[in-house]
């Protein structure tokens, strides 16, 4: 299930707009933005109801 999502950096805080693949089910990746080029933690889970729920943060956030 390839879906698309929107959100923005939170360094630059650009929007961003990427292809997520939730068909591997729960999972956290790195990518970099494409304005700043830092390293943005993608972590990507799935509700109950099968629905991807996308979180971006940096690496300083917890």
């Amino acid at each position: 299930m390839l879906t698309t999502h929107d959100g923005s950096c939170p360094y630059c805080g650009e929007p961003i707009s990427l292809a997520i693949d939730a068909s591997a089910g729960a999972q956290t990746y790195i990518e970099d933005c494409a304005v700043c080029c830092r390293p943005i933690t993608v972590i990507l889970d799935i509700d109950d109801d099968g629905e991807p729920v996308v979180r971006l943060q940096s690496e300083t956030d917890t």
